[in-house]
């Protein structure tokens, strides 16, 4: 796939400009996810100067930073954000600088052996939907707790709205919020392209966009 870097400019501008017409003035940041597109999409967001970039497959994060050169890979600031096995966060640790998806103890019992002090979210389940991942809001203080004794930073939550339903999302991110403010964590990485507004609205503290970046996706690598 040939990406026009133009477009991607301007598709970047405009989903900045959806972000301040929801934010309030509050500053709220922007993961680009790179999932299901080539490591051109990652070059063309470089070259405008996002280094927040997101994946959610370990094998297709690894073949990307296989390919870049060692300059990108100083500025790349990898967000791994899908459904992550125990088993892969030996061969990721080096790679990824924010851990986005954490949701059980075994993944914050491996990361304190793995990555010590590495910078995570607890992922929460929003939607009730099983295949987004996530621990139940009632487990989140508990994982919290876990994680910032075993020496991890602990930047905030994570969730996903439930899809093709507002008023479900809504009050996803809305409960996620207040959980955020009474553990006393300050980031909120909620909202995706179809929903950043809703996101944003509720409190959110971060967006991670990718289709209204660069297009339709191809298929991703799994694993």
């Amino acid at each position: 796939m040939t990406l026009n870097q133009a477009s991607v400019v301007e598709n970047i501008s405009l989903i900045r400009s959806r972000i301040k017409g929801s934010a309030g003035g509050r500053p709220v940041s922007l993961v680009v996810v790179t999932k299901g597109f080539g490591v051109e999409a990652v070059r063309a967001a470089l070259a405008v100067g996002e280094l927040e970039l997101g994946e959610n497959y370990a094998q297709e994060l690894i073949a990307k930073h296989a390919e870049l050169t060692d300059d990108e890979r100083s500025f790349v600031q990898w967000h791994f954000l899908g459904r992550l096995q125990s088993k892969k966060i030996r061969a990721l640790a080096p790679i990824v600088a924010v851990w986005q998806s954490i949701d059980r103890l075994t993944l914050i019992d491996e990361l304190a052996r793995r990555a010590p002090g590495a910078r995570i979210f607890i992922q929460a389940n929003l939607s009730g939907e099983e295949q987004k991942g996530g621990a139940a809001l009632s487990e989140v203080p508990m994982l919290v707790d876990h994680a910032q004794t075993a020496g991890l930073d602990v930047r905030g939550l994570m969730g996903v709205g439930a899809a093709g339903d507002a008023e479900r999302s809504v009050a996803g991110f809305e409960a996620l919020v207040a959980l955020s403010d009474q553990l006393g964590l300050s980031e909120r990485s909620v909202g995706m392209t179809e929903d950043l507004e809703l996101a944003v609205s509720a409190g959110s503290t971060m967006v991670r966009v990718g289709s209204a970046i660069f297009g339709p996706r191809s298929a991703p690598l799994r694993g």
